[in-house]
């Protein structure tokens, strides 16, 4: 059992400005702006051939198959050609040998600096004149990843094939660059004004990723190979998720008999570590008030008793919130406090309205916390290649 939350399906909280933390989490996060004076793209739905698109980042193969050529799905504001750029960086990081991982750091670093469009620059002599999709004015860059003069000549920097190239080169050359959040590994290569902005863009360029390479997004790495559905604690996928703890889902989300359950139990013994999902911003790290408004964290609950007991709730990346009740202590992280995917967050204890060890662990969208927030944690991390039961 887990936490009946005050009725409401949610721990009863102060209001936290959940616009504030998501400025504080990527900075410049809701402005499209950067090098190379690409236009505002804003991310919605999917658009065009959404069912292609959709069945095929389902999908986790082992290949992971790029096709640089055939027809392309679409995605939102990206059109075949946005897509075919984004397929034309997957498969230099293939041929290079980089793991998925970085396919999605360049897919989204691109996204940030062109809008996946090769550009061409007003004030670039003879950049007009090659093959373009775009004019952007950003001192003297082009191209995909608006690299500058240092990058190559303007002919080979418009090049999106060494363009992706010289990208890869420079991040295989960071230390620890496949353990980095996506934007501190972007920003160690591209050296922007602007090193928080890439975030935003991580959860897109996982579904670019998963759909034009056979669900690759999906994947972590293990002994060298990449494997699809088993990111666990502080195995990361590619999409810069992982599985909170190892463990089988119990009671589900919303479930006929508990309609106001708003997550999902997964079996635990207690003080078994529990990590953070992905990287973000801690809003709420605290001891759940009871029915009776009392904070007794400290020891076990039972059921009945109310309140999510010592919990905690990240702000990631594109406004996901996810949330873990029932540490047995006292969390180990903090408010405002920035955690990398994988980092321990606290341990599997029994406090607040609970009938034994577990973690409660909830997913949110749209920065929103309440009940109405909330979606089935269990396909959500699936996609991500983390499966909270262990399996696809």
């Amino acid at each position: 059992m887990t936490a009946g939350m005050s009725g409401t399906g949610e721990p009863p909280r102060r209001r936290i400005r959940i616009g504030a933390v998501a400025a504080a989490l990527t900075g410049t996060l809701a402005l499209l702006c950067c090098g190379g004076g690409s236009a505002a793209f804003f991310l919605t739905n999917l658009g065009g051939d959404q069912e292609s698109l959709v069945s095929n980042e389902q999908q986790c193969d082992d290949e992971h198959q790029v096709n640089v050529t055939g027809k392309m799905p679409r995605m939102s504001v990206y059109g075949a050609s946005q897509m075919r750029n984004a397929a034309i960086i997957i498969k230099v990081g293939q041929d290079m040998k980089v793991p998925p991982r970085g396919w999605v750091i360049a897919v989204a670093t691109a996204m940030q600096e062109s809008a996946l469009r090769n550009l061409s620059n007003s004030t670039v002599a003879g950049s007009r004149g090659i093959p373009n999709e775009g004019v952007g004015s950003d001192h003297d860059s082009v191209g995909l990843f608006q690299q500058r003069a240092g990058w190559g000549s303007v002919t080979q920097r418009m090049s999106p094939d060494y363009a992706a190239r010289k990208f890869y080169e420079k991040l295989l050359k960071v230390d620890g660059w496949d353990r980095m959040s996506l934007t501190r590994a972007a920003q160690k290569v591209q050296i922007s004004a602007y090193p928080d902005a890439y975030a935003k863009h991580e959860d897109i360029a996982s579904q670019i990723v998963n759909a034009l390479a056979g669900g690759a997004a999906r994947t972590v790495q293990i002994a060298e190979r990449a494997v699809c559905d088993r990111a666990s604690a502080q195995a990361i996928a590619a999409s810069g998720w992982t599985a909170p703890i190892d463990g089988g889902v119990g009671s589900g989300f919303r479930t006929a008999s508990r309609p106001r359950h708003n997550g999902v139990d997964i079996g635990a013994r207690k003080r078994t570590e529990i990590h953070a999902a992905a990287t973000g911003r801690v809003l709420v790290a605290r001891c759940d008030p009871d029915h009776n408004g009392v904070r007794n964290c400290d020891v076990d609950g039972f059921p009945g008793k109310g309140g999510c007991g010592w919990f905690v709730d990240i702000l990631h990346a594109g406004g996901y919130v996810s949330r873990y009740c029932h540490m047995i202590e006292k969390p180990r992280v903090v408010p405002g406090q920035l955690v990398k995917a994988g980092e321990v967050i606290g341990l599997v204890g029994s406090s607040g309205n609970s009938s034994g060890p577990h973690l409660h662990f909830e997913v949110h969208v749209d920065s929103d916390r309440s009940f109405s927030g909330g979606i089935n944690p269990v396909p959500f991390m699936r996609q991500r290649g983390a499966p909270l039961n262990g399996r696809a």
